[in-house]
């Protein structure tokens, strides 16, 4: 079993989200949670009314329950980049930031490491030209968990999604 951010991984089946590659990569799966993609998590922090009734209510029954929503950090770096580019305000990146460090918080940052680089590797840059939304996925599909996300592309690549 590995800690990362606090939660346990591993000890369950994820079915194909996660494998286990010659011995380097260990099966990790939650229990329970959910990965929301950039724009879902800045729509959730800001109130918009951009993100759906469905997503909205499975974020805010993560939270309730205490399990994680995890958020990739190429997400944090993506808001970093529209805040720049003046499509995103200013607030957003501050109000993720705030919301990562808060331990009260149900945004919890995900893991980025060998295994999401894996599982990258295996989603086609047909199915999710988008390197952020690949990676996004990747984590979602590693960690065995469903994304929360209006991209109906995602879905196309074994990941479930909510929205």
């Amino acid at each position: 079993m590995v800690r990362f951010g606090g939660r346990h991984f591993g000890g369950g089946h994820c079915g194909d989200a996660s494998r286990a590659m010659g011995g380097l990569f260990r099966e990790r799966c939650l229990m329970e949670g959910l990965v929301a993609d950039t724009h879902a998590v800045v729509w959730y922090l800001l109130h918009s009314k951009r993100l759906s009734s469905s997503a909205l209510s499975a974020m805010e029954e993560m939270a309730n329950k205490g399990y994680p929503v995890y958020v990739s950090p190429i997400s944090m770096i993506e808001v970093i980049y529209l805040v720049e580019k003046g499509k995103l305000p200013t607030i957003a990146f501050s109000k993720l930031y705030e919301a990562m460090v808060n331990h009260d918080s149900a945004l919890e940052l995900a893991p980025f490491d060998l295994a999401v680089i894996r599982s990258v590797a295996e989603i086609s840059r047909e199915a999710l030209p988008d390197m952020p939304d690949r990676i996004i996925a990747a984590t979602a599909r590693m960690l065995g968990l469903p994304l929360i996300t209006r991209d109906r592309a995602v879905s196309s690549v074994g990941v479930q999604t909510i929205w």
